[in-house]
Parts: structure tokens; C-alpha cells; sequence
């Protein structure tokens, strides 16, 4: 009876203490609160007016998962988001009882089918495409769906390894992005891109200016395949690669050649280049010195300097051109960036690739320069249709983030990603496995390039670098289509 009477009395001494540090917690936040002067609604409504900043951050994860349609977030809505993980899983990803995708909207694509598709038995993949004919070391591509910029630094090392090594599997290349090659990168054994940022990360000396020693060094490297020389990037146009401190790490550190712990900014652009012929020949200069096929990667806001461009190629001859053009939609992502540039800079995918896809073929350039259309084409459908405005490539960075667990979490910016995926965090990095991961960034190539065939059959040619423009419409303002070559009617080759 005595032990039984002591437990009481000790639970009822804890119980006591328990509530009395929660009162007392209580209190000492109500002082904070009504004293502070920079947050109204906690000044005028003590304690509790913190919970609005609480629901405030919950509001996202509930929105996403209780809250929203199928078809309703942004930047990818569940559906796409959907597609992508059942693709890289292996799972069936067939739908039933019908679309759930509203295709009234002005600017939807509708692909036109066509009465005898191609049969099974005629259809053959997309083959290899040469890209860098002048290159001393020209580039076999032989994928028509790639890993497009992500550098380690933004990424995880996980998630580096797992691309790495589903890049082999899959015969695509891998794009480094600006923060340098890592030993991840070469790890799998896939083909690189190695990107050379405003920064020159990875390619640069001393005072930071662009390396001959280090350019030929990456040109020594057997996996690195070609050389793509950022001017600009969808989410940001005119602003620089941004690392927060948090993520800079020892190892990121040193294979960027900057210091531990503050923040990496890139230059807005490269200060060397203020002209077409400054740019041809940073572009020359890259490809003499490596050997490599050397390209650019851009934004398409004003588009006159691209005249200027190709003008100046003409004068010195097709072989000075860059061997691949990068077309970024303005609607690309990034982990951080400001709003102002990622909302409202840059034109997208579907109005700028059929524009410089003209440009080139007005200027009879289409043939010599390939182009690789990049931002938000992480389904079939997206893909077939930048096929279809004259893209020879496709490449994709946040479908591939899907592939390897990302939730759309939007944390990219912070070091607190909860898949690993964009996280130092060792922690956070566990669940990323990425012998697992690398099979699903596979099976979700080999997906997505199964699936631009299958619209490709649809449409009644037998590859997918078939389609061309009068294979789409396109929905407009009163709801009806017309078809893609009337908006931007061919001019010559596209291919």
C-alpha cells in the first residue's frame, strides 16, 4: 500500500512540475510577445499568434496532399509528378475511364494522329546523332533523352551516384551543371557534360579567369563527351549560380576552389563576352584547347544578338559554330533564385524553340548545329512536342529528380531536403539508396523515350526525330486548335 501510495505522489510531483514549466513557458512567451516589435499579430495576439506561422508553413505539404487536384499544383502538378514515379519504378502506367487533363486551355497540345500508325514491327528507335563534326574528338550521342544541368553542391552525392550510374545504364549523358566535376560524376561511368558556369568552376585558375591547363585536363577525361558553356539558365536569366553557405561543404569547397562555408555566387554573365564574335571565340578557344564539342546553353529573351550570331559565323566560316545550342524554357528551375526572375524572365520552351530553330534554318545553319530543348519536359507528351517544333534532343534535370524520390518538397534552396536529394545532411541523405535510385533513373529513360515513340507511331512515323510541326496543334483562345506550321510555318530542313 505504501509503494503503491509513493508512485502516486511521485506522478503527482512530475505532473505538477510538467504543467508548471508549461505555464511558466507560457508566460515567459507571452512577455516576448507582447514586448517585441517587430511582428504584429503576435504583439496583439500573444502565444497563439504563433500558430499562424505554423499553419502558414504546413499550408504547402496540406495543399499538396489533402487539398489540391490531380492537375491543379505548380510547378508539376500530381498527375505529372505521378507519371514520372510510376515510370521510373517500373509499375504500369496506363490510366482508365479517361483524361483527367483539361484540354481547353489555349496553348495545349494535341498531336494528330493518323489513320494507319506505324505498326510495332516498323518502328525503331531514335539512332545515334553526331554532334561536333570539326571536334577533333566529335561526340556518337546516343541517346534522345538526357540528364540535363545539375551540379554537385545543389545535388547530394547520393543523388550524383544515382544519376551517374543510371546515366550508364540508360546510354545517356549526364550534365555536370556549373559547380565542377566531382568524383560522383565519374563514378557510374556515363558520358559527361561538363558545363562551364560564369564562375568557370572546375576550369579556371587562380584569379578565376578561364584555365588552358584545366581545359585540356577535362579533355583528357574519357567520359567527358562535350562542353557546354552556360550564358544563361531558365529560372534565372541574368543572374548567376547561387549555392547558399549551408551547403558548401569542405569537399564542394575544394572541388570549386572557394571557401568553406559562404556562399557560392556565380557572375550574372561572363564579363570576357560582350559580342557574337567575343562568344565564338570563347567557343573556339574551348574546343582547340580540349578537343571536344563545345556548345551553349541559353535563354531566349531578345533574340536579335542570335542574327549577330549566326551572322558572324558566315563570315568566318561554319566551323566556327558553337556544335549544340541549349534552348532553356523560362519556366526551367533551379534551387534558388528570385522570384522577380523566376516568375516573369525568359520566353518558354514552346515559343522560343521554334524561333531559333527558324533562326538557323533561315541562316542555313540547322544542319550544323544541333539543338537540345531543356525546362519542364518530364512527360511524353512535352518532349514529342518540342520534337516537333525541331529539337534533336531532350533534356530534363527535375523529371530525373522525380525518378530519384523528390516530393516537390521545395526545399532546394535550404539544406533540409526530406528525400536527400538536394541535402548535405547525412541524415537526411540515408534514405536516398543509390544502388536503388540508379534503377529507377533508368527505367525512367527508357520510359520516356518508349513513350515519345508511342505518340510518334500515333502520328504515323516510325522514330520519334520524325514528328514535325504539322504533326501538332495547338489550342487557341476560342478553344480550337490549328496546326503547329501555321504558327511558325517551316522554313526549309528542320533537321
Amino acid at each position: 500500500m505504501d509503494s503503491a501510495f509513493n508512485l502516486v505522489q511521485t506522478l503527482s510531483t512530475i505532473f505538477v512540475f510538467v504543467v508548471g514549466a508549461f505555464l511558466l513557458a507560457i508566460a515567459v512567451i507571452f512577455v516576448i510577445d507582447v514586448t517585441q516589435t517587430t511582428h504584429t499579430v503576435r504583439r496583439n495576439f500573444p502565444v497563439i499568434g504563433r500558430f499562424r506561422y505554423v499553419f502558414e508553413r504546413m499550408g504547402e505539404f496540406l495543399r499538396q496532399y489533402f487539398y489540391a487536384q490531380d492537375r491543379e499544383e505548380l510547378p508539376f502538378n500530381r498527375a505529372q509528378r505521378s507519371w514520372v514515379y510510376r515510370a521510373a519504378k517500373g509499375v504500369d502506367s496506363t490510366v482508365a475511364f479517361g483524361s483527367t487533363l483539361n484540354l481547353t486551355p489555349p496553348g495545349t497540345p494535341i498531336f494528330v494522329n493518323c489513320p494507319y500508325p506505324t505498326l510495332d514491327r516498323d518502328s525503331v528507335p531514335s539512332g545515334p546523332m553526331l554532334i561536333g563534326p570539326h571536334a577533333r574528338k566529335p561526340y556518337e550521342a546516343g541517346s534522345l533523352v538526357n540528364v540535363s544541368a545539375m551540379s554537385y553542391g545543389a545535388l547530394s552525392k547520393p543523388a550524383v551516384l544515382a544519376l551517374s550510374h543510371g546515366s550508364r545504364m540508360a546510354g545517356s549523358w549526364l550534365n555536370t551543371g556549373e559547380g565542377g566535376i566531382s568524383p560522383w560524376h565519374l563514378e557510374g561511368g556515363c558520358d559527361l557534360v561538363f558545363q562551364i558556369g560564369t564562375a568557370k568552376y572546375g576550369a579556371r585558375d587562380h584569379e578565376g579567369n578561364l584555365s588552358d591547363d584545366k581545359l585540356r585536363e577535362v579533355g583528357e577525361i574519357e567520359q567527358v563527351k562535350m562542353i557546354e558553356l552556360k550564358l544563361s539558365q531558365g529560372a534565372k536569366p541574368g543572374k548567376g549560380g547561387i549555392l547558399p553557405a549551408v551547403k558548401v561543404t569542405d569537399e564542394i569547397a575544394r572541388i570549386r576552389g572557394i571557401p568553406v562555408g559562404k556562399a557560392s555566387i556565380s557572375p550574372n554573365r561572363h564579363p570576357e563576352i560582350n559580342s557574337a564574335g567575343d562568344l565564338l571565340d570563347m567557343i573556339n578557344r574551348i574546343r582547340d584547347v580540349s578537343g571536344l564539342p563545345v556548345g551553349f546553353k541559353a535563354v531566349i529573351g531578345a533574340y536579335g544578338w542570335l542574327d549577330e550570331l549566326f551572322e558572324e559565323i558566315k563570315k568566318r566560316g561554319i566551323e566556327s559554330a558553337p556544335d549544340f545550342i541549349t534552348i532553356d524554357g523560362g519556366d526551367g528551375g533551379t534551387g534558388a533564385a528570385p522570384m522577380s526572375l523566376i516568375d516573369n524572365v525568359g520566353l518558354q520552351i514552346k515559343e522560343s524553340l521554334p524561333l531559333v530553330v527558324d533562326m538557323l534554318c533561315t541562316h542555313g545553319l540547322r544542319q550544323r548545329i544541333r539543338v537540345i530543348a531543356s525546362g519542364k519536359l518530364i512527360n511524353p507528351s512535352d518532349a514529342a512536342a518540342a520534337l516537333c517544333m525541331g529539337a534533336d534532343f531532350i533534356n530534363t534535370a527535375r523529371g530525373f529528380m522525380f525518378a530519384l524520390g523528390c516530393i516537390q518538397a521545395l526545399q532546394c534552396n535550404k539544406n533540409t531536403c526530406p528525400t536527400g536529394v538536394t541535402t548535405h545532411n547525412t541524415r537526411l541523405q540515408r534514405g536516398l539508396v543509390p544502388e536503388d535510385k540508379a534503377q529507377r533513373v533508368k527505367r525512367y529513360c527508357e520510359s520516356l523515350r518508349k513513350e515519345i515513340g508511342i505518340i510518334a507511331h500515333s502520328c504515323g512515323v516510325v522514330e520519334p526525330r520524325g514528328l514535325r510541326r504539322f504533326h501538332c496543334r495547338i489550342v487557341q483562345d476560342d478553344g480550337r486548335s490549328i496546326p503547329l506550321n501555321e504558327l511558325y510555318p517551316d522554313i526549309g530542313t528542320t533537321r
